[in-house]
């Protein structure tokens, strides 16, 4: 791959053993950072093929998933469809969110920041419309992993799908959460196994463990920050 990777190649991709205990993985923190939804209004920013907008709206939420692309909006509304859930489609950019100002309890946004150009924008804008008293949780790829040294590796030797990519600690996403005017709550690590599927199939029940203590070698960290209260 020449290109930095697409939604659609993250689709793609966790359809392989790989991908899927992967995606189990981080799906599982960011639903446990997002807690309860039932009733509530659910942004999720860089919705991609709408996987996690799908798993919200089933846990009872009401969810608007907004992405750039159109083909991923395309893909996600067949998911929506496919899976009898309902989810509100929205195109735009992420660092100029087509909201008002307080439209949303709860606001996540997942490999996101990695990808964008500001992505002190991009949290300026999550906090502007969530909710006084409402939470977000942001999940990104590791800095200081297995992973990013395996991607750092390819992009050292040419390829430049990851040349661009940022990665990310658990304490800078705090501090770009803090400068937003977000106050940060908890942060949690998943996937600290290699990107080898056997080493993904042996080590998933003791990832789950390791991601209750530390973030630290981890290939997908995230945090949950709330916007104080009025």
């Amino acid at each position: 791959m020449t290109r930095a990777p697409t939604p659609l190649d993250y689709a793609a991709w966790r359809e392989s053993k790989l991908g899927r205990i992967t995606e189990r993985l981080e799906r599982e923190l960011v639903l446990d950072l997002v807690g309860s939804v039932t009733r509530r209004h659910v942004l999720d920013v860089g919705c991609g093929d709408g996987a996690l907008a799908v798993a919200l709206a089933a846990e009872g939420a009401r969810v608007t998933a907004l992405d750039a692309s159109i083909a991923t909006l395309r893909s996600a509304a067949r998911r929506a469809s496919d899976s009898g859930t309902e989810l509100t489609l929205v195109g735009g950019d992420a660092s100029k969110l087509p909201f008002d100002e307080g439209a949303f309890d709860v606001v996540v946004a997942v490999t996101v920041l990695c990808f964008v150009r500001s992505p002190r924008e991009v949290a300026g804008e999550i906090a502007r419309v969530l909710k006084p008293g409402g939470r977000v949780v942001i999940g990104e790829l590791g800095r200081v992993s297995l992973w990013a040294a395996w991607r750092r590796l390819r992009s050292w030797l040419g390829d430049a799908a990851w040349r661009t990519t940022r990665f990310w600690s658990a304490a800078s996403l705090e501090a770009l959460a803090s400068d937003a005017g977000l106050v940060p709550r908890r942060q949690k690590g998943a996937v600290f196994y290699p990107p080898a599927e056997v080493a993904a199939s042996v080590l998933e029940p003791l990832d789950r463990l390791a991601g209750r203590v530390t973030t630290l070698g981890a290939a997908f960290v995230a945090i949950d920050a709330e916007k104080p209260a009025a």
